[in-house]
């Protein structure tokens, strides 16, 4: 089968298109053959090995001199082409999609079935493919907001930032942005109230929850946002700029610290792919409440100008991976 490889760390040139092995469902595992795979920032990351301290933090992605698995690629959409011993709630020729550790950008992908579920009714193969990890980031980390609480989305055009404004909506809060100019209408297309275009204003006033999404701000200066008694959620963030040893974890780590001695609450949620939060995606979606926005398409053969396009031009919402017709 056709898939995207990489052996060592470094720029998009360290990828290429090859012909590998198609994987077999084990025990427990679905094959699916993929008809599209979504870009996330977190395949810029593991292509580049950066920041350099996540090569020591998690051996299931990352190792000292190339990533841990040849295929990259989490988030996918497919048909159900075969499943594994003890696989009994999908079948061949089910419509799925889900986030897996990596082997996405490939025809062929095995995943634990706990990974995956049925693709949303109303979505294309392409938006299904776009929803798992950042919809599931931005589902995670809105977990504790409630109804007429206000909300404040640094980041609010990208991947995460998109899902995050209609997850906020539909969860009856009142939403404010931070993007840049040409973002603004489609942040209050999604759902914001009112939006801040942080290359002409600063952004002011202070609020029952901010989600930080873009990792470009100081501890202090995030906190003068957030409510004594409110929230500041930290989640990744950063661009490629030739490299660095703590990237967004620098941030997230700073806010853990800090915990103990300021009034608001800090969080970092991990956003762990289940079953429950993939239906429950699934539900938003099909309610009409939740709808992925999609930036650029690129073909398989193509994966590397995504990724490149992802890491350099501060993409709109999401890029998808179209892999088979």
């Amino acid at each position: 089968m056709k898939a995207i490889v990489q052996r060592v760390y470094g720029s998009s040139a360290m990828l290429a298109v090859a012909d590998v092995e198609r994987p077999e469902a084990s025990a427990g595992e679905v094959l699916v053959r993929v008809r599209a795979a979504s870009v996330n920032a977190r395949d810029w990351h593991v292509m580049r090995g950066d920041p350099k301290i996540a090569r020591w933090m998690d051996r299931s992605v990352f190792r000292g001199k190339g990533p841990a698995n040849l295929v990259q690629g989490g988030d996918f959409a497919g048909t159900v082409e075969a499943v594994g011993e003890g696989v009994t709630d999908v079948a061949v020729g089910d419509e799925v999609f889900g986030e897996a550790v990596s082997g996405a950008f490939a025809e062929y992908l095995a995943v634990p079935r706990v990974l995956l579920d049925r693709k949303p009714k109303n979505l294309s193969f392409e938006q299904a493919a776009a929803v798992p990890l950042a919809a599931n980031t931005a589902l995670t980390c809105l977990r504790h907001l409630n109804a007429g609480e206000r909300v404040l989305i640094i980041g609010a055009s990208g991947g995460v930032g998109t899902f995050a404004v209609q997850i906020a909506r539909a969860r009856g809060a009142g939403v404010t942005a931070v993007c840049s100019t040409r973002n603004v209408e489609a942040a209050r297309s999604l759902g914001a109230g009112h939006v801040f275009d942080y290359t002409r204003e600063t952004v002011t006033g202070r609020y029952d929850t901010v989600v930080d999404l873009a990792g470009t701000r100081g501890l202090r200066k995030l906190l003068r946002l957030v409510e004594p008694t409110g929230t500041l959620v930290l989640s990744g963030g950063g661009n490629f700029d030739g490299g660095s040893l703590f990237g967004p974890v620098g941030l997230l780590a700073l806010g853990q610290l800090a915990r103990p001695f300021v009034k608001p609450s800090i969080r970092g949620p991990l956003a762990a792919q289940s079953p429950a939060s993939l239906t429950e995606l699934r539900e938003l979606i099909e309610s009409g409440d939740v709808r992925p926005a999609i930036d650029r398409t690129y073909p398989l053969a193509e994966t590397p100008a995504a990724i490149d396009y992802m890491e350099s031009e501060h993409a709109r919402a999401k890029i998808v991976i179209t892999v088979a017709a």
